[in-house]
């Protein structure tokens, strides 16, 4: 006759899993002798190993009672089902980790490859990581609602700015971030703003969607009341 902790030890489990597979009606629970201790015998120990094995196999313990009292027919089904249950909380395990490992990526885990190359060149150039992310996510909302000029539209920025004079804009831009919408600076940034892309639109692309136009220009100027202020003044030049 074994105490519960010697049976423990020879199962290679713990007391607590024991108390457990007896809370769960896994492991009968013998009466106390007039000690007061629970006596536990071969077969105790039996079921226990059972248990165990079963457990280390990763089935679920509310799936255990059952395979414990099955045939051999129903006992090999259940076992099918439970191997896929658990190869599809393999693959669900597999796919949170490839989420998390995109994490890991920055901007490439939101915007495509493309969007992502141009942002990290905004870096390379000294733009600030607020203009950035204010940028990487019109970008989102443009890939989200317009995917194929999106494609077009980052195309041609990729190449804007490798242009030295586009560059040193968009760094003048960012600086003015801040500034007052009364800002006497801003007439003379909003003219160059306006001459550079003048000298852009024979090269444009299709136009762009105007609701596109309207909700990204909002987003800009709402971030910064000196860009909407450029943007306006950009607009009413001659």
């Amino acid at each position: 006759m074994l105490t519960i902790g010697q049976l423990a030890d020879y199962a290679g489990v713990t007391i607590k899993a024991v108390r457990v597979y007896h809370d769960r009606g896994l492991l009968p629970e013998p009466p106390r002798d007039s000690s007061g201790y629970r006596r536990y015998d071969a077969e105790h120990a039996i079921q226990l190993v059972k248990i165990r094995t079963l457990v280390e196999a990763g089935v679920p313990l509310a799936r255990i009672k059952e395979l414990l009292g099955a045939g051999p027919e129903r006992f090999a089904a259940a076992l099918d089902e439970i191997d896929r249950n658990l190869r599809k909380r393999a693959e669900e395990i597999r796919r949170t980790r490839q989420r998390i490992a995109q994490l890991h990526s920055g901007d490439r885990l939101f915007v495509s490859a493309e969007v992502a190359g141009y942002l990290e060149r905004l870096r390379q150039i000294g733009v600030s990581e607020r203009s950035v992310l204010l940028e990487r996510d019109l970008w989102i909302l443009l890939q989200s609602v317009a995917p194929q000029q999106a494609a077009a539209w980052i195309a041609d920025k990729v190449a804007a700015i490798t242009d030295p004079e586009f560059a040193a804009l968009y760094l003048d831009y960012d600086a003015a971030f801040d500034w007052s919408p009364d800002d006497p600076r801003l007439p003379a940034l909003a003219e160059r703003t306006r001459r550079w892309y003048a000298g852009e639109e024979a090269e444009a692309g299709p136009p762009p969607n105007p609701t596109i136009t309207r909700l990204a220009g909002a987003a800009a100027g709402a971030a910064s009341p000196a860009w909407a202020r450029i943007a306006e003044l950009a607009k009413e030049a001659p």
